[in-house]
């Protein structure tokens, strides 16, 4: 396995705040920077391997990606929360013992890892279009640009680029709206759950007659509408009071009717009545021969105490009146 630099033998690393490993010091540092330069831990790497193996039907390089880093092992626990890692010849991909692997960037744009980077863009993208039915063939240039905006909103942020984030911006990229999980067998794209879709018959539920009638007798399946007129006070949509008929029975056949305001009789008019009553009751008494107390009386009860006083006395005077003169006679 060719390797671009054999002065470098360890390095010193260090666990970042983002959970990822950075150099901090190199046993070559005239031609490595370390500025910025990060490390991928044995379980980034087996990540890695994972999301390429689709790959190896489009084209995929194993050996690529092996020259594209350098291995190293852990040797010992340094100062200041340091691990020191020692350069191994081993494979990233056959050895049985856990690797780190430092990209090899000593030249940013031709080096082993640039190399390495383009040649997963093209796989990325002969996956996706053998898998996504676009309308136009997605192009290497058209994911470089996406990617490139990503990682320049970055730089003007202030933060660096780790190398497995890197990588896997490349290995997990789809455009937006598509979804490889999710697209159906004819590679469109994954529908949203949130859209309504029409339900045809075939897919309604069959309820027999006995689970319906069931239904049907449920109170908390009733509409709204039907609760809130069952709610409705008989009689509110009829405004006042006058003019309603308590004792109107409802038959069931439509609105309770509403009868006409009955007329208030003055208090004129009902005394003019009663002395019509009384004058009537006078004539009644002295047609009979046997005129009666009780029956005088009866009428006067339904009139005041005063009116039906006075009529009283003047009959029982008039009576003896009449019979005084056969008295004086029969004493002379």
């Amino acid at each position: 396995m060719a390797k671009s630099s054999r002065a470098l033998d360890w390095c010193l690393v260090r666990l970042g705040e983002d959970h990822n490993w950075w150099v901090d010091e190199v046993s070559d540092p005239i031609r490595w920077d370390i500025d910025g330069l990060g490390i991928i831990d044995p379980r980034q790497m087996a990540h890695l391997i994972e999301l390429v193996e689709p790959l190896r039907e489009h084209g995929f390089d194993q050996e690529l990606m092996e020259a594209a880093f350098i291995a190293f092992r852990i040797e010992r626990e340094a100062d200041n929360n340091r691990v020191r890692l020692k350069r191994v010849k081993d494979s990233l991909f056959d050895s049985e013992e856990k690797l780190f692997a430092l990209p090899d960037v000593m030249d940013d744009e031709n080096g082993p890892f640039a190399d390495l980077v383009d040649h997963l863009t093209k796989c990325r993208v002969k996956l996706l279009n053998s898998l996504l039915h676009f309308k136009t063939k997605l192009t290497v240039d058209e994911v470089e640009d996406e990617l490139r905006e990503s990682q320049n909103a970055s730089f003007i942020e202030g933060r660096s680029i780790h190398c497995f984030d890197e990588l896997c911006a490349i290995l997990d990229y789809a455009p937006e709206g598509w979804d490889i999980e999710d697209a159906d067998e004819h590679g469109a794209p994954a529908e949203d759950d949130t859209e309504e879709h029409d339900i045809g018959d075939e897919e309604l539920p069959v309820v027999d007659d006995e689970e319906e009638a069931r239904l049907n007798k449920d109170a908390s399946l009733k509409w709204d509408e039907e609760d809130d007129i069952e709610d409705e006070e008989p009689g509110s949509s009829l405004g006042d009071d006058e003019g309603f008929d308590e004792d109107a029975e409802d038959d069931g056949d439509g609105p309770v009717k509403q009868l006409p305001p009955r007329k208030k009789t003055s208090p004129a008019a009902k005394s003019s009545a009663k002395s019509s009553a009384k004058s009537s009751s006078k004539s009644s008494s002295k047609s009979s021969s046997k005129p009666s107390g009780k029956s005088a009386a009866k009428p006067s009860q339904k009139t005041t105490a005063k009116s039906s006083a006075k009529p009283s006395a003047k009959s029982a005077k008039t009576k003896p009146s009449a019979k005084a003169p056969a008295k004086k006679k029969a004493k002379k």
